[in-house]
């Protein structure tokens, strides 16, 4: 397997069997390089769509503007733990974490981004890709 590099992609919610839930697809910005990870969305307003900050165990969000969800990811794109965080907090590093999602608060639960199903990434950009 590849290694992700910075860009932009689709994330696609996917139930157990495989199949789309409601044709769901959501602009995602990928975090692959440690100057992206670190920065992150810090000092953003807002933020449309997602964050996938791979390779990722933990978060923080001091310096953020706002509260965000943040799912945790194992290898395989299966979500472990999904929480809301506010600004000036520390994420508790997850066992089994690759990768962690990013969203404004709320997004997630409306995307159907929960405990136990897997999301897919789509790289679209050119410069992006696993």
């Amino acid at each position: 397997m590849a290694r992700w590099r910075d860009g932009r992609g689709e994330l696609v919610v996917v139930d157990g069997e495989g199949g789309g839930l409601g044709g769901l697809r959501v602009a995602v910005e990928i975090a692959a390089s440690y100057r992206a990870r670190t920065r992150g969305l810090l000092g953003r307003e807002s933020v449309a769509g997602a964050m996938l900050l791979t390779p990722a165990g933990s978060v923080h969000t001091f310096g953020m503007r706002m509260p965000i969800d943040v799912a945790y990811l194992d290898r395989r794109f299966t979500v472990i733990a999904v929480r809301t965080m506010q600004p000036g907090r520390l994420g508790l590093p997850r066992l089994r974490s690759r990768h962690v999602l990013e969203a404004a608060a709320g997004a997630l639960a409306g995307w159907g981004v929960r405990a136990g199903v897997r999301v897919e990434v789509r790289v679209s950009s050119p410069s992006g890709g696993r």
